[in-house]
């Protein structure tokens, strides 16, 4: 049987140190790799309410690696994907760099990934709070560009494999910001992301938090499955200051405003010019659908989510 052209422009980009952290951490050789790509395929193929989907291996692999191969996790999780994104639009739909508020988020550097990888080989992502006008902008504005920034980076092998590190600067972080969410939008947010987002986070550091702030951070833990939320526990790291921060993560591919060698506003350029290489690519992924108002979804129940139908059922994390 001929190969469809998913499988014939598929090739392997890891490095040979990741391919070494996949076998051994993923449980991933090509014969796994091969079987479970064909056989998460032909599920997407044969679902009911699955009408478009990517199924290129790029695509597929965030989900089976996320899972560690387990291909009925993978599955779940896809279709978990799909469904948020077609109940709640304003937070995962219409990313796109060339929208006036999502470039001024951007710009404002609220959110980059660093040029340069920790020492553990992973993407490190920077959020700066204060660098967020929250009466200019709307959580939902926030959410999109949160949407935009993982969907420019999950593609790549080496983050899918290796995973990422979150360094969280709360300092500016103001009772605006916090009252711009609702107490519903945060709960729906971290019910949508906590078993849909085919991402390895592996760390996340915060530093200058606010009084003000650590309730809310509680709260939205206490919102978890139990399982993501030891794991949460486990690998979240609280430091005083940067200075602090320098500890846990080279001052070397830190911003200079933070202790590094490159200024912010070239890190922001950088990703601005990749943002814009990939900007149909990720304007493509709304053409994706799944029709959300059937009962036939195996991993989705009737049960309303915030009004709407196409709840999730409990699930653990792997």
């Amino acid at each position: 049987m001929a190969k469809s052209r998913d499988e014939e422009d598929y090739g392997c980009t890891l490095s040979e140190a990741t391919r070494t952290i996949a076998r051994v951490e993923l449980r991933e050789d090509d014969g796994t790799k091969e079987e479970a790509l064909k056989q998460f395929r032909h599920w997407i193929e044969k679902h009911p309410n699955i009408k478009r989907c990517r199924t290129d291996a790029a695509f597929l692999l965030r989900f089976l690696r996320t899972k560690k191969f387990s291909v009925p996790m993978a599955e779940e999780m896809l279709e978990r994907y799909l469904t948020i994104r077609q109940l709640y639009p304003n937070w995962f739909q219409n990313l796109d760099i060339e929208d006036a508020d999502i470039e001024a988020i951007i710009d404002a550097g609220y959110l980059i990934p660093l040029l340069e990888r920790d020492q553990h080989g992973r993407r490190v992502i920077l959020s700066c709070a204060g660098r967020f006008d929250p009466y200019k902008h709307t959580s939902a504005q926030m959410a999109r560009a949160h949407s935009l920034v993982v969907e420019a980076l999950m593609d790549d092998e080496e983050n899918q494999v290796r995973g990422y590190t979150y360094v969280n600067d709360e300092s500016g972080l103001t009772m605006g910001h916090l009252s711009a969410w609702s107490i519903t939008d945060i709960r729906n947010m971290l019910r949508c992301i906590q078993n849909s987002t085919p991402m390895r986070h592996k760390e996340t550091h915060f530093i200058n938090i606010p009084s003000c702030a650590i309730k809310v951070i509680e709260f939205g833990i206490s919102l978890l499955n139990d399982k993501l939320k030891n794991r949460i526990l486990v690998r979240m790291l609280l430091h005083k200051n940067v200075e602090e921060l320098k500890s846990a993560i080279d001052a070397r591919i830190l911003p200079k405003e933070y202790g590094g060698e490159i200024p912010l506003s070239e890190m922001i350029a950088t990703f601005k010019k990749t943002l814009r290489e990939q900007r149909n690519r990720i304007k493509e992924l709304d053409d994706m659908y799944i029709d959300v108002t059937s009962t036939d979804c195996q991993y989705v129940s009737n049960d309303n989510l915030s009004g709407t139908s196409g709840s999730f059922r409990k699930l653990e994390v792997d």
